[in-house]
C-alpha cells in the first residue's frame, strides 16, 4: 500500500531539503541576507526556512513560516527571500511558500541566533 510521505507515520512534518544541490550553500547564504525586521537574526538562523528544495533545472522551492502568524511582514517577506534567491548565480527560478504547520518555536533557531538574542 503505497501512501503519500506525508501520511506516512512517523515521518517528518518538514520535508527535507536538498542539501546535495551544488547551490545549496548559495541559496542558504542568500536566506541569511534576509532579516525579520523585529529581531537582528536573518531568517534561516531563526529557523524560519523550514525546506529547500532545488531540482536539477536549479529551479528553487522554500518552505518558511513566520515566528508568528500575525507577523507584520507575512505578506512581504516570501518576496524578500524570492528575490534574495533569484540573485544567486545558476538559480533559474525561486518559489517561495508559506506555512505554520508546525508552527515556529525557539527550539528551531540555531545556536549562533541563541547567542546572538541572549538566549545561550
Amino acid at each position: 500500500m503505497n501512501q503519500p510521505q506525508d501520511q506516512l507515520e512517523g515521518a517528518p512534518l518538514i520535508r527535507p531539503s536538498t542539501t546535495d544541490h551544488p547551490l545549496y550553500e548559495q541559496v542558504v547564504d542568500a536566506c541569511r541576507t534576509v532579516f525579520d525586521p523585529e529581531i537582528p537574526v536573518n531568517i534561516f538562523d531563526l529557523g524560519l526556512v523550514y525546506t529547500i528544495e532545488i531540482n536539477a533545472e536549479n529551479e528553487v522551492e522554500v518552505l518558511m513560516t513566520l515566528t508568528a502568524p500575525g507577523c507584520p511582514v507575512a505578506g512581504e517577506m516570501p518576496s524578500w527571500v524570492q528575490d534574495a534567491i533569484e540573485l544567486v548565480p545558476g538559480v533559474k527560478s525561486a518559489q517561495v511558500g508559506m506555512t505554520f504547520d508546525p508552527p515556529w518555536g525557539m527550539d528551531m533557531m540555531s545556536d549562533e541566533a541563541r547567542l546572538e538574542l541572549g538566549f545561550m
